[in-house]
């Protein structure tokens, strides 16, 4: 919280995400260590800062070394949210119109085609999705080989195929979303990494989910940013010349503002995920999102299931006002959230006798 000689608030929450530490990311914290650091080192640098503008001063806050460190990724996050939002509301603006302004982008508008993400409730969850006319939908969470993608990725097929057909089942007669499976690279360890295998499958999965156009989430990984990108530039490859629509996206590997650039600049990627906890400040957030576009690559507003409806709304602002292809559904898992924490509680309670609560 950042407070105005006026006495106006201005609030950024800090996050990390689910799989913080791999895939390239910045190491995990913990709510105690990062309080504790931004009390200690970050509050004594903030206090009579003039914040006239949001660019300028997000920008010195990225580039400050504490202790021989630059700033943890999701603590430049949630700082940078509260200097936006006070630098909007220093200037009566919205969030949106500030960024606007200081990096010359044009208000959205129409609304940004919305990413809902089930969780692990991937069928409750999907007909909600279709019931509430998601853009785009189900994410799915297929983070496993066993019992998610199955060893031939029989699984996986199989879900993709009833998500296609509950979309004719119980949606609207001109409801027609792109389908978004988010595999974490489980397509390619299931064939072994065999490329050949890998895009003979996913042209059977297009046409399984056809009239639908189809979006596959790091269909592969292979463990580095180096391979991984040359996997990709191989497997597009290959689609031109199976005549293969899919589109796929770039999650790990693609962290940071710099490795972002090096995927646009490489365009094997049709969209990118900008994932905000791992770019950190908002400001990279908006500036990869303006490279993406100007590098004629898809942009995808991205986040973590740990999101909180303070960065969410930071969040829709930067959407308005740079024009993402698309943006995560926040905060929490989108619409299952608290579902799956209730059921989850429900278990834990039963199992130690305990009378749960309803909410």
């Amino acid at each position: 919280m950042l407070v105005l000689e006026d006495g106006q608030v201005g609030y950024g929450d800090c996050a990390t995400g689910q799989y913080s530490g791999i895939g390239g990311r910045d190491k995990p914290f913990f709510s105690k260590e990062v309080v504790s650091f931004i009390q200690k080192e970050i509050a004594p640098r903030l206090i009579d800062i003039e914040v006239r503008d949001f660019r300028e001063t997000a920008s010195i806050i990225e580039n400050w070394v504490i202790n021989g460190q630059r700033l943890h990724t999701g603590i430049s996050y949630g700082v940078t949210q509260a200097v936006l939002d006070i630098v909007a509301k220093y200037k009566k603006m919205t969030m949106a119109e500030v960024i606007a302004e200081e990096y010359g982008t044009k208000l959205a508008k129409e609304r940004i085609p919305i990413l809902i993400q089930t969780g692990d409730d991937r069928y409750i969850g999907a007909d909600k999705g279709i019931m509430k006319r998601a853009e785009i939908l189900p994410h799915a969470l297929i983070n496993k080989v066993e019992g998610l993608t199955g060893k031939n990725a029989e699984r996986l097929y199989k879900y993709a195929t009833w998500v296609r057909n509950r979309i004719q089942q119980i949606g609207e007669k001109d409801y027609k979303p792109i389908i978004h499976l988010d595999v974490y690279g489980t397509i390619g360890y299931a064939f072994n990494q065999d490329l050949n295998k890998v895009v003979s499958y996913i042209k059977k999965l297009e046409e399984a989910v056809k009239p639908y156009p189809l979006q596959l989430e790091m269909p592969i990984d292979m463990g580095s940013k180096e391979a991984t990108m040359e996997a990709f530039k191989k497997m597009k490859e290959m689609f031109k010349k199976e005549g293969i629509k899919t589109r796929v996206i770039v999650d790990e590997w693609g962290n940071t503002l710099e490795q972002i650039k090096e995927w646009a600049d490489a365009k094997v990627a049709d969209i990118i995920q900008v994932k905000t906890i791992d770019v950190g400040g908002i400001n990279r957030v908006i500036e990869a999102i303006i490279y993406c576009k100007n590098r004629g690559v898809g942009a995808y507003l991205g986040g973590t299931c740990n999101e909180t409806d303070i960065s969410a709304r930071v969040c829709a602002n930067v959407a308005i006002a740079t024009q993402p292809d698309q943006m995560l559904a926040k905060s929490g898992v989108s619409v299952n959230f608290s579902g799956v924490v209730r059921r989850r509680l429900e278990k834990k309670q039963n199992s130690h006798n305990n009378n749960f609560l309803p909410w």
